[in-house]
């Protein structure tokens, strides 16, 4: 059992960020900074993001040691059908993930997408319930993604489903450096 921190919350929840719409991610990583800034140590594992260059990287960077940012599996996509080595890749990131959620180290973890894993085979549900029962006290935990079981909507205690109205994409708009990358 680790001890209570002197910074950071005495009772972290648990959140989840879901949907169709856009700004899963977005949303996550502002509650990132914000808790950063406030001298939070705060750890974000970004699955199925395709190890590409993202502009968050570099501004966690530029917020030295109090926030991390790792992105987790194959630079290739991630399909409804994975890879063998997609299935490795995301269990030996969970195993991590699990350790930094239940050990009391950080006080915000961020995991990005993992919604998306659980629902694409890669993670099991039930380890992630696991996960969740055992986070450390303290800890704050974020999961994102699209497709998220509705037994972890259960455990959670608060759910934002991000709903697309209209999306600038569907007009043939590509992503944008700044803005979506």
């Amino acid at each position: 059992m680790s001890v209570e921190p002197e910074r950071g919350l005495k009772k972290g929840l648990v959140q989840i960020y879901t949907g169709n719409g856009k700004g899963k991610t977005t949303a996550s990583l502002g509650l990132a900074f914000r808790a950063a800034g406030h001298d939070f140590r705060v750890y974000v594992m970004q699955f199925m993001k395709g190890q590409t260059l993202y502009g968050e990287l570099e501004a966690a960077r530029r917020l030295g040691p109090n926030i991390t940012i790792e992105q987790v599996g194959r630079k290739a996509f991630v399909s409804r059908e994975p890879d063998p080595q997609d299935l490795e890749l995301a269990l030996e990131a969970f195993a991590r993930a699990r350790t930094l959620v239940t050990s009391g180290d950080y006080d915000l973890v961020v995991l990005d997408e993992l919604n998306c894993v659980v629902d694409y085979g890669l993670i099991p549900l039930e380890e992630v319930k696991s996960m969740i029962r055992d986070k450390a006290p303290h800890t704050e935990l974020v999961m994102t993604g699209r497709g998220v079981h509705p037994d972890i909507i259960e455990m959670a205690d608060l759910v934002t489903e991000m709903r697309e109205i209209k999306h600038y994409y569907n007009a043939g708009q590509p992503a944008r450096k700044g803005i979506e990358s």
